[in-house]
């Protein structure tokens, strides 16, 4: 008899296959008692695959779901999440809750952006700062002793599982966790890019976890304190460079808003780097903006070059993310982010582009007026480290 081709690729295991049925059940819960019934079940299945490193089982039912049933897709996504950064661990005469939390950083510079190894007194004041401005008065925290670039951050879900457990356990002991630098990815090169401070806080269980839990505290608060006592702190790490703090957060949220925001943040770096080396003031320059495309729309690419020309001297890449899709309004908000930062001549382009790279340095490729996709090139300058950037 003739086999389908790709049977056994198609045939869903039973723990994916249980991860959709639950997935699912909660999905079409009609009221709350029914959520706990299901999210209970759903929860333990989920520790039970990432404690086994079944990531292939849990991405599987997640790529299911995608098309399948939007609803309990985002239901597993939640709880797939949840679980790798929280974990419940029993103390000596207590139960305490922890959760991985990053604090980002925004930052932009003519020369490399660092990331590695924390010094040890950096990595005890930034603790005390984020311990008494972040988070709630019982929570302790324990930091990695590494300024994470997106490269080096935990690649999968039970990988974040397990660093939460060891910086859980590192909070409870009084320690700070020690990183093996050796085995980070390298981080790649870019003129904007963030940084992460990785760490768990560990709390009595129901207990407050931040600032703003607490009656008299608040998100704006608490951010405006991490700013002006964090910064400080951050200074000797972030040599040579431009930075803003983020708010920090739970793992997943704060890495979702790091990459929100750093778009803006890109554009903005953008133009001011062409002003401080080339003396391009924004007035002079033109932003070229035209869509990509792969199956759907995938981003914006926005040429930067001056008004005389069509060359284009610097490009940012501005991803769609999450839910975002051609009827998002990016268009107005990269248009808004480019006025803000001084550009007055925005040319939005109405064509379907490629995903266009370089064959010889894989670098993006970026409109230009006459509307095509070239290599954003700086022009010949004394400063020639600068032109190597993306």
């Amino acid at each position: 008899m003739k086999r389908t081709r790709f049977g056994a690729r198609d045939r869903l295991s039973r723990d994916a296959a249980e991860l959709q049925r639950l997935a699912g059940g909660l999905s079409e819960s009609g009221g709350k008692l029914e959520d706990a019934y299901w999210e209970a079940q759903l929860a333990e299945t989920v520790d039970g695959l990432l404690r086994n490193g079944a990531e292939d089982d849990i991405n599987t039912a997640l790529d299911r779901l995608f098309e399948a049933n939007p609803r309990a897709h985002d239901e597993l996504a939640d709880m797939v999440e949840a679980r790798a950064e929280t974990t419940r661990l029993e103390a000596p005469g207590r139960t305490v809750d922890v959760l991985l939390f990053a604090a980002p950083v925004l930052a932009w510079s003519r020369f490399s952006i660092p990331s590695g190894s924390l010094p040890k007194s950096t990595l005890e004041t930034l603790a005390v700062h984020l311990g008494a401005h972040v988070f709630g008065a019982d929570a302790r925290v324990a930091l990695a002793d590494f300024l994470y670039s997106p490269d080096q951050l935990p690649r999968s879900f039970c990988d974040t599982w397990q660093l939460t457990r060891e910086l859980g356990e590192a909070a409870l002991a009084g320690k700070h966790l020690a990183v093996d630098g050796a085995t980070m990815a390298e981080t790649n090169r870019f003129l904007s890019d963030v940084r992460y401070l990785i760490g768990a806080i560990a709390v009595p269980a129901g207990g407050p976890l931040f600032r703003w839990n607490e009656k008299d505290g608040s998100r704006d608060g608490a951010l405006k304190e991490w700013i002006r006592q964090g910064s400080p702190g951050l200074e000797p790490v972030l040599t040579g460079c431009a930075w803003q703090p983020l708010q920090p957060d739970a793992y997943h949220a704060a890495c979702r808003n790091a990459d929100r925001l750093s778009r803006p943040y890109s554009l903005k770096a953008a133009v001011a780097f062409l002003q401080t080396t080339l003396g391009l003031m924004p007035a002079d320059i033109r932003a070229v903006v035209g869509p990509c495309y792969d199956r759907r729309m995938e981003e914006y690419r926005v040429g930067l070059g001056p008004k005389t020309g069509d060359e284009v001297y610097h490009g940012i890449v501005w991803p769609l993310l999450g839910a975002e899709d051609e009827a998002t309004d990016a268009a107005g908000e990269i248009e808004a982010t480019l006025r803000e930062a001084g550009v007055k001549e925005v040319l939005f382009l109405d064509h379907h582009f490629p995903m266009e790279f370089c064959d010889d340095c894989g670098a993006p490729m970026f409109p230009n007026a006459e509307g095509e996709l070239v290599h954003a090139e700086m022009p010949e300058q004394p400063a020639a480290t600068s032109q190597a950037l993306h």
